[in-house]
């Protein structure tokens, strides 16, 4: 007998590896010779770039640099605050099982810490905890089988799904620059710390194409020729288009950032102000929620069908959420008489995740660097943590989904007040993408192999067992659900139970399907 089988394509995005790990990146730097010598270290800051990135078999192949800020107190008469700044390169890999020539990966960077060691006055060793989270994905063109047309001597037991087909991906680069306007009193002699975020991301999708909207906030400490220090900020938008053929409004995206290089100096053409430019490398992965249908089983009972099965992983119910959460705590630091904050750094971090029923449990730890100073502009830091549990709840299955917490820090303010304490108010965007991941096994390659042996009963009597389903015994037997239904007069197929009792109807082979099939 032949068989006109339909099939349909799915495209599987699927992430085979993750992998969180902390490289160290280190070199020494001389003070140059126009800087006074170092007494001692007073703070440091880093942003990373990732500028290459490449996947081979079994690993990943990274480059970059580490642009470092070194704020110290020079050994001279006066004991000024001085900056340095240096960039340092690193090339690592990372082993990365399952990796592949030609996947794609997404890599996110973050500096845990920088140690700086004054081997003399006049050079510093530099060590640079960076912490590298790494994913690595295959995309996969499935072909499916979901129906046989002329089926009437085939029964087919069929499973509808609702998966998240991938579209197509694609990349951009984008170049942003701007000049930051400092006081006009300001005259700048040194930058002595960067910190750059991006923020308020947002994608629209439309015919064709994504675009990407950022914001990249620059806060940048700087020293001035009378030897005081003062900060300036300024938001710079980072936006760009990425063309993907077949993409409609109706898609989802998912788009990761990569800050690529970065550029911070003063303006050589107009004074008071600082020259930034940056490169952002920006991905988009686009997916449509596809329907199909999926044969689990089949049979017939006239004739021998012979078939394989394969396994494919695919992604379902994918969704993006974002809540605000709001800190309100007040912190001790000691020794804050007389002394105002220049600055304060807020970097936070996950260290636990609890998945409950239909709930997402937080743990995490927001930790600040505060910069001081005083009357005398003395200048030194304080660190500070503040704990903090976060619930994202009415998530269906929560215990089974893929999640992805990234947080954004929106707004900070802190106010110092009596005894000591110092009232922090931080805003925190908590972004949570989560998807489910299912396991498919799927018909395939579906062959006949002459006819069934026909079996020399009419009717028989059987005794339901647990875990029996209609659709097991009707195939067991070479009959139907349809007549054990109607011979049983069962109301609900789904609905039968251990101990009842069936009787099976042999199948009566239609005549026209005979002369079809010979």
């Amino acid at each position: 007998m032949g068989l006109d089988i339909v099939k349909e394509n799915l495209c599987v995005h699927k992430q085979v590896g993750v992998k969180k790990e902390i490289i160290f990146v280190e070199g020494d730097m001389i003070v140059p010779d126009a800087k006074p010598d170092i007494l001692n270290m007073i703070c440091t800051s880093g942003v990373a770039c990732i500028y290459k990135k490449e996947v081979a078999d079994e690993k990943v192949k990274i480059e970059g640099n580490v642009n470092t800020y070194i704020m110290y107190l020079a050994d001279d008469e006066k004991d000024k605050v001085r900056g340095l700044n240096t960039s340092l390169d690193f090339s690592e890999i990372i082993q990365m099982p399952n990796a592949q020539e030609g996947m794609s990966s997404e890599i996110n960077s973050l500096v845990k810490s920088i140690e700086c060691r004054v081997i003399n006055g006049r050079k510093i060793g530099i060590k640079v905890a960076l912490e590298l989270e790494i994913k690595v994905f295959s995309n996969e063109e499935v072909e499916i089988i979901n129906d046989i047309q002329e089926q009437n001597e085939i029964q087919i037991l069929k499973e509808s799904l609702t998966v998240n087909s991938l579209v197509g991906t694609g990349e951009t680069k984008i170049y942003a620059k701007d000049t930051l306007s400092i006081d006009n009193i300001d005259n700048l002699a040194e930058i002595l710390k960067v910190n750059v975020t991006l923020t308020n991301r947002d994608v629209k999708v439309s015919y064709n194409k994504i675009l990407t909207k950022a914001e990249a906030e620059i806060r940048i400490m700087y020293l001035t020729e009378d030897n005081r220090i003062n900060t300036v900020t300024g938001k710079i938008p980072i936006v760009g288009f990425i063309d993907i053929p077949g993409v409609t409004e109706n898609n989802l995206s998912n788009t990761n950032y990569e800050i690529r290089n970065l550029v911070i100096k003063p303006n050589s053409q107009e004074e008071h102000s600082i020259y930034v430019e940056l490169e952002v490398g920006v991905t988009a992965t686009v997916f449509e929620e596809k329907q199909i249908n999926i044969i689990q089983d089949l049979y017939s009972p006239s004739y021998v069908l012979e078939f394989n099965k394969k396994n494919i992983t695919v992604m379902t119910k994918r969704n993006q959420r974002t809540e605000m959460k709001q800190i309100r705590e007040k912190v001790h630091l000691d020794g804050l008489e007389n002394r105002t904050i220049i600055d304060v750094d807020v970097n936070p971090f996950i260290e636990k995740e609890n998945k409950l029923n239909d709930k997402i449990i937080y743990e995490g730890e927001l930790q600040l660097q505060f910069i001081l100073s005083n009357q005398d502009l003395q200048v030194d830091t304080r660190i500070a943590k503040i704990p903090f549990e976060f619930v994202m709840e009415n998530l269906e299955d929560a215990e089974n989904l893929n999640s992805n917490m990234n947080i954004e820090i929106l707004n900070k303010d802190f106010v110092i007040s009596e005894g000591g304490e110092v009232l922090a108010n931080i805003d925190m965007n908590m972004n949570l993408d989560t998807s489910k991941t299912a396991n498919l096994n799927l018909i395939d390659e579906i062959e006949t192999n002459g006819e069934r042996e026909e079996e020399d009963y009419s009717i028989i009597m059987y005794v339901v067992k647990k875990g029996d389903t209609l659709w097991k015994i009707a195939k067991k037997y070479g009959s139907t659900i349809d007549d054990i239904v109607r011979t049983n007069g069962i109301e609900n197929p789904d609905k039968i139970y251990p101990g009842e009792k069936l009787y099976i109807p042999k199948y009566k082979r239609k005549v026209e399907m005979a002369n079809y099939a010979s």
